[in-house]
């Protein structure tokens, strides 16, 4: 055995009360929506954007996370058995959400937004709005971690993971390999905003968090063990397969962006 390697033993439950119980996970997808909303308030100021549009914002933005992230779970790795078993999509508490379908669900929901709501344009708030999902991101994957779900495959390297709560196995932690790649994401994409400011533009953060969150996901795939098991029939995993038109449409915006600078 690597002497090296880091045995993970700590608790999904930071308190239990009774029959109910205090979840990291929990308090850290929270967090997110937490931290988001007070980073989006300080660029709300910064671009005198009344900030009760972003009261509204943040509604739209929760529930189209919450059912997206559900029904991509559902739809993405187990159709066959929500399908057949649909009051169980409900069950959000027994866990089961997908980073893919809260990218497809936030997408739709700021279209609706954009639309019912005036004076609401859907790059600029998408150019802004990464910054946080980025944040966000990186908080969730170490709810992950704190639930010992999501692990990589087994390895000798010297910081592997030994997941108690899964095997006695050293694994690549792949949660922390992508929180850390979305802390650093989220401050490239808030520097990029910071640094341009009035002269972004539109679609350009957008289409780069595009491609450093989900071309990235396509990398760290190959180090974590899949999902669901018929992800082993395929050339790519389901997380890959998924990442892909994401990375596509983050490079028609870049080059939407070069073509507006030569024109």
């Amino acid at each position: 055995m690597n002497i090296a390697e880091i045995w993970w033993t700590i608790s999904p439950e930071i308190i239990r009360l009774g029959p109910l119980s205090i979840r990291w996970y929990g308090l850290l997808f929270a967090l997110a929506f937490v931290f988001g909303y007070l980073i989006m308030q300080k660029i709300y100021k910064n671009d005198k954007k009344p900030l009760e549009d972003l009261d509204k914002l943040s509604i739209y933005v929760i529930l189209g996370t919450v059912i997206g992230a559900r029904l991509g779970h559902c739809l993405f790795y187990d159709a066959e058995y929500y399908l057949s078993n649909p009051l169980e999509i409900l069950k959000v508490w027994q866990g089961g959400l997908a980073s893919h379908g809260a990218a497809i669900g936030i997408l739709t929901a700021l279209y609706i937004f954009s639309k019912k709501m005036k004076g609401q344009n859907l790059l600029w708030i998408l150019d802004r709005l990464v910054i946080v999902i980025a944040l966000g991101g990186a908080l969730i994957r170490l709810g992950n971690l704190f639930n010992s779900e999501i692990y990589g495959k087994p390895t000798d390297v010297a910081w592997a993971f030994v997941f108690l709560r899964v095997d006695n196995l050293p694994r690549h932690p792949t949660q922390l390999y992508e929180a850390t790649f979305y802390f650093i994401s989220a401050f490239l994409l808030y520097l990029n905003y910071y640094k341009q400011k009035s002269e972004l533009k539109e679609g350009a953060n957008f289409g780069l968090f595009l491609i450093l969150i989900f071309g990235f996901r396509i990398f760290v795939e190959f180090f974590k063990e899949n999902q669901s098991a018929f992800e082993a029939t395929l050339p790519l995993n389901m997380g890959q397969l998924l990442s892909i038109p994401f990375v596509l449409l983050g490079i028609y915006f870049l080059i939407r962006k070069v073509n507006k600078k030569k024109n």
